[in-house]
């Protein structure tokens, strides 16, 4: 049950840290000179970075990424501490229900992020805001991340449902 639990533990450990990395690092679309991702837009010849602000035409969409890929990592982090509380608070034989449905709202907010990005990727990046021409990018690995984050809090979630406490 100890290596169960610590598999369990080592795993939503790198679900967040999955989350944490997709959201913060520059990288979600990125081209030969130039890596932007929801946050800013930066040129790896100058080395300088502009912030996506509301001069762009789908800020809008840009928004709700941010605020789904946020929310995402808060609701990560808080199923981390509701599992430890429970692991400690639970009766034998009962289940991680709680934990359970918070991590599944973080994913399905990581699932909501990626899937507006993936949907709008080709408005988003057609801003007569940007700079430089960035529509002949292409997904950067913090898009890959984010929707492997997804299927790590998905897989999560369903196992804190089926978890049983055991002694």
């Amino acid at each position: 049950m100890l290596i169960l639990l610590a598999f369990i533990i080592v795993f939503h450990i790198t679900s967040a840290a999955l989350l944490f990395i997709s959201t913060i690092d520059n990288a979600w679309w990125v081209g030969d000179n130039f890596s932007t991702d929801v946050w800013r837009m930066c040129t790896t010849n100058t080395s300088t970075c502009m912030a996506i602000t509301d001069e762009f035409n789908e800020y809008q969409s840009i928004q709700a990424v941010q605020a789904a890929m946020i929310l995402s990592t808060i609701f990560c982090c808080v199923a981390f501490l509701v599992f430890i509380l429970q692991l400690f608070r639970l009766k034998q034989g009962e289940r991680f229900v709680l934990t359970s449905i918070i991590q599944l709202l973080s994913c399905l907010c990581v699932m909501i992020a990626a899937s507006i990005y993936t949907d709008r990727h080709e408005e988003l990046h057609q801003s007569h805001g940007y700079r430089m021409e960035v529509s002949k990018g292409q997904y950067g690995y913090s898009f890959v991340l984010a929707w492997i984050a997804f299927a790590f809090t998905l897989i999560s979630g369903v196992m804190y449902l089926v978890l049983r406490k055991r002694k």
